[in-house]
């Protein structure tokens, strides 16, 4: 089915192929809906319209091969209506281009583009790559907020892809990829490492807004900040993960009592800004600065940086 057609399909039953085991049920459906919104899908999984194997299921459900999975009438645009991503945010993401092999594209992700579209978004990462590459069977592999920068890894293979969910679900303790990312703290994190182990909850309040905080019954999280060094009365940290909850660090760093510097979910506003006012912050300080690993049962590995930005590394110069 092409995703340009205007067309309103019957209910399909689509057995999952050998080769998409284990994929997430919402990345499953984008490919069998080309044009869709994520959106889109994602309200006909909670309305209980999709089903695997005859029985309702989640997002994030995991995909076995062999499953049958029903997949409710859509209809799709007309191929004039096919929209494409703008041509300034096209030349932005080849720009940030840091690393491409066979098997993988990674790019040092701007701040303030979505990984994917969807909740109100046209277009993310991962719809201008597959725009600007039509053809290529790119896949998300992980994802970075939409304020957060750097490093973004994209599967070009379903092999590499596979792998490298395995290990990012396995985790850093057990051989999973290793993240370290940067961070301006508000105030005075104490010297050496600080390790936060607290478990995350996510909750959507009523207004639709996806807000994290620090429960008891929530998901594990680990995370380990070290000072580099101190800015203007600051914090300039690296900090490591050893989990990839959503909104992790920001909120451990709030749950710390030393904020992420531009944070306008969990930080502190009168700290924003001053740095506004006084270092020309005007955007989150949380950047993915490196990500490591090794795929082919450990015999390839791959470290992947990708550089602060120019603008972070200036609110730095004027911190002092």
């Amino acid at each position: 089915m092409a995703a340009n057609e205007q067309v309103s399909t019957g209910v399909r039953l689509v057995r999952v192929p050998e080769d998409r085991d284990g994929q997430r049920l919402d990345n499953f459906l984008l490919l069998q809906l080309k044009g869709a919104p994520r959106s889109l899908v994602y309200k006909l999984v909670r309305s209980g319209q999709v089903r695997i194997n005859g029985k309702r299921a989640k997002a994030d459900s995991r995909l076995s091969g062999g499953d049958e999975v029903r997949i409710p009438p859509v209809r799709l645009a007309e191929a004039g209506e096919v929209r494409t991503p703008p041509k300034g945010m096209l030349e932005r993401l080849a720009a940030s281009i840091v690393f491409e092999d066979k098997a993988l594209l990674a790019i040092n992700k701007p701040s303030g583009i979505a990984t994917h579209g969807g909740s109100g978004i046209s277009f993310g990462v991962i719809e201008a790559l597959r725009a600007m590459r039509p053809g290529e069977p790119l896949e998300l592999v992980h994802r970075l907020d939409r304020d957060t920068s750097g490093v973004l890894v994209l599967a070009k293979k379903r092999s590499a892809l596979l792998e490298l969910q395995a290990l990012m679900r396995a985790g850093e303790d057990d051989e999973g990829p290793s993240k370290r990312y940067l961070a301006l703290l508000v105030g005075r994190v104490p010297n050496g490492t600080l390790t936060v182990d607290a478990p995350l909850q996510k909750s959507v309040l009523q207004g639709g807004e996806r807000m994290v905080r620090v429960d008891a019954s929530g998901k594990p999280s680990v995370s380990h900040v070290k000072v580099l060094e101190r800015r203007g009365g600051h914090s300039f940290c690296e900090v490591r993960i050893e989990t990839g909850r959503t909104h992790q660090i920001r909120v451990h760093a709030a749950h710390l009592g030393h904020p992420v510097a531009g944070d306008e979910k969990y930080g502190d506003r009168e700290a924003n800004k001053r740095l506004a006012e006084q270092a020309g912050l005007r955007r989150l300080f949380l950047h993915a600065a490196s990500i490591e690993f090794a795929l082919e049962k450990g015999t390839k590995p791959y470290l992947i940086n990708a550089p602060l930005s120019d603008d972070l590394v200036a609110v730095l110069n004027r911190l002092g």
